[in-house]
């Protein structure tokens, strides 16, 4: 997203003067946080796949950190914040538990589970797991 910095900000800002609410989805990185909010976005979707991706329990912590910074320093910037990409039954609890976090997108995993259970015990289980 920083590269392309410019031509971003001169999108956002159109779509800000129609009335659109614009959400970027960025890496948990402080330079794309920075670059959401120079480039007037409304929120940011923090992408949580390499912490859903690690193999050991270090690795997790490591990506959930960054994750955890990013969190903060989009709140220190006023942004909406969402997370997702990867999120499932056995990972979202922890992602869910940040409570600046306004929406998680899990729904690729709960249309997997609802092939198995059904939609609506896929979607009674996530709600439960994410409470």
């Amino acid at each position: 997203m920083v590269k392309f910095f410019q031509p971003l900000k001169k999108i956002v800002q159109r779509l800000r003067k129609g009335g659109i609410i614009v959400s970027l989805f960025v890496d948990p990185r402080g330079d794309q946080i920075k670059a959401a909010e120079g480039a007037d976005a409304n929120a940011i979707e923090i992408h949580t796949g390499h912490y859903c991706d690690t193999e050991t329990p270090a690795q997790g912590d490591e990506e959930y950190k960054k994750i955890l910074d990013a969190v903060r320093e989009a709140s220190r910037l006023d942004l909406r914040i969402a997370a997702g990409h990867g999120l499932n039954y056995m990972n979202a609890r922890r992602i869910a538990e940040i409570r600046e976090i306004e929406e998680l997108n899990i729904g690729h995993s709960i249309i997997a589970r609802a092939v198995l259970v059904g939609l609506d015990r896929a979607v009674r289980e996530m709600i439960e797991l994410i409470r």
